[in-house]
């Protein structure tokens, strides 16, 4: 198990870097706590659920992808037009799409948003998944699939003249200029742990995205992804997006039970085959960062300030699952934890999710961006990460041990 991280009130390098906060966007209200057998859009819910996104203060949402939701252009276009300034992510996988129709609707999505969009390029880390929508290469090839993308993608959006191109994924004569996006290009995201995932989103991602791991490893892989993007000549470096999935109460002691609590109900969920114990969710799972989720769970369930790794083993690791445990103070002092340690987009999203999307927005977001500019007006750092420090041992014995 992992330490608190010691209190260094000196003012790291990071400081001054600017943090971003995501979401994920829910269509209706069912909960990996609250299943509800729907594979449907309920307006209503999506409507106030962007809303709280937007006056909560969030940055960005992310629009997932998989083979039986929602289209995530369709709804990150809802996203662009009900809001003012949340930005949309686009989570797409470059089998789904042609890249040079994606970089058409992406550009198009940009303008309607004025300069808003962002997207996410999952290149797939289960077979079984992948062959749901009829991929089947195999997975250190769908990563050269996608580095090839990147470039499609940003010559369609910068190219002044028609250009041709035969890849080894994609051909095609005379194409452009294509449509323009609102500014000169559009982010676009890379996420994964694979030597192959490490090796295009260091070398062509704008953003390279993690899940919540103890802070000292997750550390070491951005260092990781930094060293390789230094190597491919970049000045400018990927900027970092890291997934947590926070459990707040009042107290520790109330967050701690309320854990407890819930990670019954997921285990309940996940264990129901109308939920969908998929063949890809069974079994080791195939991508690395699942795997590194899991053996930190083997490991231990509790890592520095508040990370908890029983979500992640009670669901086999599937997608992002690790939590932040604790008082909106503790979840806010271990986020600037992460901050320091190199994030500079942290996406939180909750297990009762629009009333967590609140309940962040209102106790948990302001008191990371009151340290940060507290930072930026005084430069040295505040109280928050030392007043909230916790007697690690005490606190993990009566209420992280034991359900209470």
């Amino acid at each position: 198990m992992s330490t608190v991280p010691s209190f260094d009130p000196a003012l790291p390098a990071t400081a001054a870097r600017k943090v971003e906060f995501i979401s994920l966007s829910h269509l209706n209200p069912s909960t990996e706590l609250e299943p509800v057998p729907s594979r449907g859009i309920d307006l209503a819910y999506f409507r106030r659920y962007v809303a709280a996104l937007e006056e909560g203060g969030y940055d960005y949402t992310l629009l997932p992808y998989g083979s039986s939701t929602a289209d995530s252009f369709v709804v990150a276009s809802a996203v662009g037009q009900l809001t003012e300034h949340l930005k949309p992510i686009v989570a797409l996988r470059p089998n789904t799409t042609f890249p040079l129709v994606a970089a058409q609707k992406l550009a198009t999505l940009d303008q309607l948003t004025e300069g808003r969009a962002v997207v996410h390029l999952i290149s797939g880390g289960s077979d079984a998944e992948q062959a749901r929508q009829g991929d089947y290469l195999p997975k250190d090839r769908r990563y050269a699939r996608t580095s090839e993308y990147v470039d499609l993608l940003r010559r369609a959006w910068t190219e002044p003249a028609p250009f041709s191109h035969d890849g080894e994924f994609f051909r095609f004569d005379d194409f452009g200029p294509g449509f323009a996006p609102y500014g000169d290009s559009i982010p676009i995201s890379i996420g994964g742990q694979s030597d192959e995932a490490f090796a295009v989103g260091g070398e062509k991602a704008d953003i390279f995205s993690f899940w919540g791991e103890p802070l000292d490893d997750l550390r070491g892989e951005i260092d990781r992804v930094h060293a390789l993007a230094r190597a491919a000549g970049r000045t400018t470096l990927p900027r970092i997006w890291v997934t947590f999935r926070p459990i707040v109460a009042a107290t520790d002691e109330l967050a701690w039970k309320k854990a407890h609590q819930y990670v019954g109900k997921v285990a309940a969920t996940f264990e129901r085959a109308a939920f969908g114990k998929q063949k890809h969710q069974q079994g080791t799972p195939q991508n690395v960062g699942s795997q590194r989720a899991l053996s930190f769970a083997e490991r231990s369930e509790l890592y520095d300030r508040a990370l908890w790794t029983k979500t992640a083993a009670v669901t086999n690791a599937g997608g992002a699952s690790t939590a932040l445990v604790g008082s909106p103070e503790t979840v806010a002092a271990a986020i600037l934890d992460y901050v320091d340690r190199g994030a500079d987009l942290v996406s939180i999203r909750g297990y009762d999710t629009l009333n967590d999307a609140v309940d962040y927005g209102r106790h948990v977001l302001p008191l990371v961006r009151q340290e940060l500019a507290h930072r930026e007006a005084t430069g040295q750092r505040g109280t928050l990460q030392a007043e909230h420090l916790g007697n690690y041992g005490e606190d993990y014995a009566r209420f992280a041990a034991a359900p209470a």
